[in-house]
């Protein structure tokens, strides 16, 4: 992506200001138990895995006794994770049901003199990723101010035309319709056009 002119980058334009959410406090007995259920394995045989025993491990997951240090290693050590994980609270899946559509040409235009660029999905805010379109005005890389360089990962697919791909630490590579690049976006990258017309490309950035 190009920074020219001190704009906001699409990056910034895209993560928005999100509001601080305080976590609640973890219940350690819940956490284990859902942990020795995610393995499927009773309270048995987790007591006889972690070395510990089943009135022990009982007390615990139902926050009848505070485990020592001791207790704790044996229990990461039996559920095979690290005892950091054991005050990790578990992700919840949330379905937002969130959905956005963006017509052909209707995305937020940003026009550099190296790249013009259609944002997609432009009315979702705090997404986790940034999808758009860019048409690569650039012929060379003696166009851009150095290298561009962002946080995230970054993917890109030539839609149409041909480009030449600049990485900072990998040779420049040649690419059409159809091939596709991955990679971490913190490493110094360009793009140029070596089609007569502009290339094409969708590109995805990682926001998290």
């Amino acid at each position: 992506m190009d920074h020219e002119e001190n704009r906001p980058s699409l990056i910034q334009l895209a993560r928005g200001n999100g509001a601080e959410v305080q976590a609640e406090p973890l219940d350690l007995g819940v956490r284990v138990r859902g942990l020795r259920k995610a393995q499927g394995w009773t309270l048995e045989e987790a007591a006889r895995r972690a070395g510990l025993a089943r009135s022990t491990l009982s007390k615990i997951e139902n926050g009848q006794m505070s485990p020592t240090f001791d207790a704790l290693r044996k229990l990461a050590t039996g559920l095979e994770i690290g005892v950091p994980q054991l005050f990790t609270p578990p992700k919840s899946p949330q379905v937002t049901g969130r959905r956005d559509v963006t017509r052909a040409g209707e995305g937020q235009q940003q026009v550099t003199t190296t790249y013009e660029h259609e944002l997609l999905a432009g009315a979702l805010s705090k997404k986790a990723m940034l999808p758009y379109r860019a048409r690569i005005r650039a012929r060379s890389f003696d166009e851009f101010d150095g290298w561009v360089r962002h946080d995230g990962e970054e993917f890109l697919l030539v839609l149409t035309g041909t480009i030449r791909l600049f990485t900072e630490f990998y040779e420049p590579i040649e690419m059409r319709r159809g091939d596709s690049a991955y990679y971490d976006a913190s490493m110094g990258h360009n793009v140029v056009s070596t089609s007569p017309e502009d290339a094409t490309i969708l590109w995805v950035t990682s926001l998290a």
